[in-house]
């Protein structure tokens, strides 16, 4: 193997400015607060002056926002995230949030709604309930579709979707978690038969959720609706009937939507 050159840059030295700015959003994406200069420099190694600088670029293109003397997100990114999965999803989260506003004052409890990207599921939507638990969705986050509800409920659907999701491992996110491919395929069948899909803890301890599909034309689902609630005073069962109702309201709403009824369906 021949031996690398004394004068080669190191993996710093080959990051390039926007290399350098795109790690400072990822560390202001992870964390639920603002960041000042020094605590962003020593997460991403950077030097104080560089990532002042940058900060400054990105604030001049309102990718992050000054708050006092720290930095937070910018309304930019916001209005870029919600085209990341096309016109069509856009279509859907607009269409179908008032079917998901129905869903809330039905149900007064933390609702969804989550379309299927690849083998993930991916949160478009959501009203939070009166009281919240803890849970890991919010608005543009992507999850497994095999422990969810919502990605459960769309799987059940897309039989190359849910072996993709097979081959690649159902992996355990907890103790209540279906791992084995067999009981996962038997559950997906009961999901087709029933209409309605349930997470009872396997996504993360103590959230429970209840998940419908919303057919497009053709039969096929195109987005999920969900109720979730802590897993210990939640009866997922009691709001599968508001859930039915509402997704079939919804349903209606896409299939007058794609036939140019109430307006166009053209981004």
């Amino acid at each position: 193997m021949p031996m690398q050159s004394p004068t080669a840059p190191s993996a710093s030295e080959q990051q390039t400015a926007v290399d350098k700015a795109l790690i400072l959003l990822k560390q202001l994406a992870e964390h639920d607060r603002e960041l000042g200069v020094s605590e962003l420099a020593r997460r991403t190694g950077l030097t104080k002056s560089t990532a002042f600088r940058l900060l400054g670029i990105l604030q001049r293109n309102d990718l992050v926002e000054r708050v006092g003397s720290d930095y937070r997100l910018g309304a930019q990114l916001f209005d870029i995230g919600t085209r990341v999965y096309g016109p069509t999803t856009v279509l859907l989260r607009e269409r179908l949030l008032p079917h998901l506003a129905d869903l809330y004052v039905l149900t007064q409890e933390t609702v969804h709604l989550a379309v299927l990207h690849d083998t993930e599921i991916v949160y478009v939507n959501k009203i939070q309930g009166h009281r919240p638990t803890r849970s890991p969705s919010r608005i543009g986050a992507r999850m497994p579709a095999y422990c969810t509800g919502v990605g459960k409920a769309l799987l059940a659907f897309d039989h190359d979707a849910a072996e993709a999701a097979v081959a690649a491992g159902l992996r355990g996110r907890t103790e209540y978690t279906l791992t084995d491919p067999a009981a996962f395929r038997s559950e997906l069948r009961r999901i087709r038969q029933e209409g309605i899909a349930y997470d009872r803890q396997e996504a993360t301890l103590g959230l429970t959720c209840v998940a419908v599909p919303v057919m497009g034309p053709g039969g096929r689902p195109v987005a999920a609706l969900s109720v979730a609630g802590a897993g210990h005073r939640f009866d997922p069962a009691r709001f599968a009937p508001a859930l039915r109702r509402v997704a079939y309201e919804a349903a209606r709403a896409v299939t007058a939507a794609r036939a140019g009824v109430g307006g166009s369906t053209a981004a």
